[in-house]
């Protein structure tokens, strides 16, 4: 069967193609750079790598008790949904969602390669973890991120989302080093998962000839 072409230029998405039982999604940034959200299913030494920084960034803005970010291991577990965000075939981010109970899951995982910062590749990454809740079902994300001034910008990211500051939800408790964020999503009528590839939804997507 041949691949489809999805296009959904209201939340920037540029094309979507299914290979084998992973569908790769390609979004844009402001400008013209373009970034390619896919699920991880298998480790790889860049993965690895990127997301051992992301631990060792954390070590300067909270004791380890109040540390929460998976590792690698963590991030591969079967609850937990892990996508890369790429450059010209260079991992520039992740993100990832988790279960907690049934609709509701945790964000988690959010990082952006340094030298990336600023230009976009975060809110593509998080556009893409909500639309894939949406898809499946899921009716509220929540977080847990840090309150060191390091992660200001993460706090203007989901305020602008639409976030909302919550109590402690899972396992958590309260934490003067933690943050915690809630938002509710609306479910689509249809599935369009970013994981198992794409099916229209009348008034959002449209197919394109290839």
């Amino acid at each position: 069967m041949a691949a489809r072409q999805v296009c959904q230029t209201a939340a920037g998405v540029t094309g979507s193609e299914p290979v084998g039982n992973t569908a790769v999604t390609s979004l844009r940034d402001a400008g013209t750079m373009n970034i390619r959200i896919t699920r991880v299913h298998t480790p790889t030494p860049e993965l690895e790598r990127f997301l051992t920084d992301h631990l060792r960034d954390m070590e300067a803005t909270a004791p380890p008790e109040s540390r929460h970010a998976l590792d690698i291991t963590g991030l591969l577990a079967p609850t937990v949904r892990l996508f890369a965000a790429t450059v010209d075939g260079v991992l520039v981010g992740t993100g990832a969602l988790a279960e907690l109970e049934p609709g509701h899951e945790e964000l988690k995982s959010m990082r952006t390669a340094p030298s990336m910062r600023g230009r976009g590749v975060a809110s593509v990454m998080l556009t893409a973890l909500l639309d894939d809740a949406r898809d499946r079902g899921i009716s509220r994300i929540s977080l847990e991120t840090g309150a060191d001034d390091f992660f200001w910008p993460a706090h203007r990211l989901y305020a602008k989302a639409g976030f909302d500051e919550c109590e402690p939800f899972g396992a958590y408790t309260d934490d003067p080093h933690s943050l915690f964020l809630t938002i509710r999503v609306t479910p689509r009528t249809l599935p369009v998962s970013i994981a198992t590839g794409p099916l229209p939804v009348p008034g959002s997507y449209a197919l394109s000839p290839r």
